[in-house]
């Protein structure tokens, strides 16, 4: 069972942090404020799911601590946070004129 969740966390990490490494260039070179609100958004997006990966190894993977639970639950919510912050934004920046 490790094993398996291995196979889906270490992948899903490092998609994630690709792509919020890409979308954070994005954000920061696009001009336009329509797009720069989009790919900022689309990183908070990405960054939300990089963080509930990375709790999801310290409470699922790991030995079980007191401290592994706690920093895993704060980085879940943390994710959860960027997670609703980057679709919210999203729609408003969706939705904007150009």
């Amino acid at each position: 069972m490790d094993s398996l969740l291995q196979w889906v966390f270490a992948p899903g990490i490092m998609i994630t942090l690709a792509l919020t490494v890409f979308f954070s260039f994005k954000s920061r070179r696009s001009t336009d404020t329509r797009t720069r609100g989009l790919h900022a958004s689309r990183m908070n997006i990405s960054m939300g799911f990089m963080l509930m990966f990375i709790a999801g190894v310290q409470l699922f993977l790991s030995g079980t601590s007191t401290a592994r639970i706690v920093i895993g639950a704060i980085f879940l919510v943390i994710g959860f946070f960027n997670l609703f912050a980057g679709l919210r934004n999203h729609s408003i920046f969706r939705t904007m004129q150009q």
